[in-house]
């Protein structure tokens, strides 16, 4: 997937460069990404086999058959791709059910950029029927749209993801202000040219030039967004 090159970047009619907010969901709006990790292990401790502890930080927020071939290679388990992604899939949606434990600070920015009409995404390399499940919790009425991984050719670390949710959005990707929490989600958004902002859940994501990290999502307003976003004469 290509852009274009795009005209300079200018103010918004409320005096504001920042365009759109595009957000991550597994760690980063809900508190799932333990879980995929846990049903992870237990499926492959039916299949009889045992999950390295060191293996996580190398599934965390990526798409799931890099995570799943990753897995079956490492474990040599008795399991096709699609049969894995399958069970997962299952099994998690099934954990979630009920109710989907929000982030901190997740509720209160959610509620700020709706309250503000700021355009908001859904970027997720979770499937699509993971991701309408967990909106029914998020209120799938705060986001403009949401991108799922298996609705694009390339998933994240691919730019794909976001440079899809901002063309839709008739964004730039450059005033485009995007939150993640793995590094998987960090590399995407910063390959389409997204301004990030990094909330780390599972592993450590490096400071680097033009990459924002805080603690949580209650460091994080929309006057902050909107400070990250430089707008050019």
């Amino acid at each position: 997937m290509t852009s274009t090159v795009p005209a300079p970047v200018a103010r918004t009619a409320d005096g504001h460069a920042l365009q759109a907010v595009l957000l991550d969901m597994d760690g980063t709006l809900v508190d799932t990404e333990g879980f995929w990790w846990e049903i992870e292990v237990d499926v492959f401790a039916e299949l009889g086999h045992r999950l390295e502890e060191s293996w996580r930080d190398v599934v965390v927020g990526g798409p799931m058959t890099r995570s799943a071939a990753f897995l079956i290679e490492s474990t040599g388990a008795a399991v096709t791709i699609g049969e894995l992604s399958v069970l997962l899939n299952e099994r998690f949606e099934a954990r979630i059910a009920e109710q989907v434990p929000m982030m901190p600070g997740a509720e209160r920015l959610l509620a700020e950029l709706a309250r503000h009409n700021v355009p908001t995404a859904l970027v997720s390399a979770s499937h699509r029927r993971v991701i309408d499940r967990v909106l029914r919790s998020l209120g799938p009425e705060r986001f403009a749209l949401s991108v799922a991984g298996d609705e694009v050719a390339r998933t994240k670390p691919h730019p794909d993801p976001y440079l899809l949710a901002a063309r839709t959005l008739g964004a730039h990707p450059s005033r485009c202000a995007v939150i993640e929490d793995t590094a998987t989600g960090v590399a995407s958004a910063e390959a389409a040219g997204c301004r990030v902002v990094a909330v780390p859940s599972v592993g450590v994501i490096a400071p680097a030039p033009g990459r924002t990290i805080v603690r949580s999502l209650e460091d994080v307003d929309l006057p902050f967004l909107r400070s990250l976003i430089t707008p050019m004469n």
